[in-house]
């Protein structure tokens, strides 16, 4: 059974949604960006659905300033005390759980690593981490590499060039962005992010999805030990029937690790 919660944080009334089911390990999934917990293409919805059918009882919410919660979004580095309220009334509302594991996708991926602890999760699961502190609207520095690459390697793009049809500026602009990129610091944003995922050790699983932007840039830094699944898509969201199925697979078996 669905069922629609009001929890309180820091004086503000956050929206969720329990997915009802007996097991004993439950899934809390943290919304990334200005996403409502409903997510993407209502996939997180139907993810929530699916697993509650095979016995995980699921919690999603819309932190403050998002969706149907009240107060201001200011991001998902002020995230925390949202998160550790959202754990607070799963465990309320389903005192059959005595395992939580924590999903988020992009920026809750880092609200995880970075505060799942204090919220007392027990296990997470992150995708595409974000782990970039956007200097321009270009994608991430890596991503753009990892494009050049590929393309450079297309006999279709040296006729497209050859016929006129790429733009020279916004490849000088790209690779402007890749070259700077070469003497930029590691921010303090993908330091705090891998110190804190590396702090989970065995209790973090990854998933990439290997041709979208966020999880290359990631994934040009990592080098941790988590176990890391890549899927070959370029859907951050993971949406289609066939990527879903996969992130479903992903989460399942992260939630069985122990």
């Amino acid at each position: 059974m669905r069922k629609l919660i009001a929890f309180a944080c820091e004086g503000k009334s956050l929206a969720a949604t329990l997915d009802e089911a007996e097991g004993s390990t439950g899934l809390l999934i943290v919304s990334g960006g200005n996403e409502v917990r409903s997510g993407a293409h209502r996939g997180m919805a139907m993810l929530a659905h699916r697993l509650a059918a095979a016995g995980i009882p699921v919690f999603r919410y819309d932190r403050r300033g998002v969706g149907d919660s009240t107060g201001d979004n200011n991001g998902f580095l002020s995230a925390e005390p949202d998160l550790i309220a959202a754990a607070a009334a799963f465990r309320r509302a389903a005192p059959t759980v005595s395992r939580l594991v924590g999903f988020g996708n992009c920026d809750a991926a880092s609200t995880l690593a970075l505060f799942g602890r204090s919220a007392g999760i027990d296990r997470i699961i992150v995708a595409n981490p974000w782990v970039v502190q956007p200097i321009d609207d270009l994608p991430p520095a890596a991503a753009i590499q990892a494009r050049y690459h590929s393309a450079l390697r297309d006999p279709v793009t040296w006729r497209r060039a050859l016929k006129g049809q790429v733009s020279f500026a916004k490849l000088l602009r790209g690779l402007k962005r890749v070259f700077a990129a070469k003497t930029e610091e590691r921010t303090s944003l993908a330091t705090n992010v891998l110190t804190a995922l590396d702090g989970w050790h065995d209790d973090a699983a990854i998933v990439l999805a290997t041709g979208d932007a966020t999880a290359i840039a990631f994934a040009a830094r990592y080098r941790g030990g988590a176990q890391v699944k890549r899927f070959d898509t370029t859907s951050h969201s993971f949406a289609g029937t066939e990527n879903a199925a996969a992130l479903h697979a992903a989460i399942v078996d992260g939630m069985a690790q122990e």
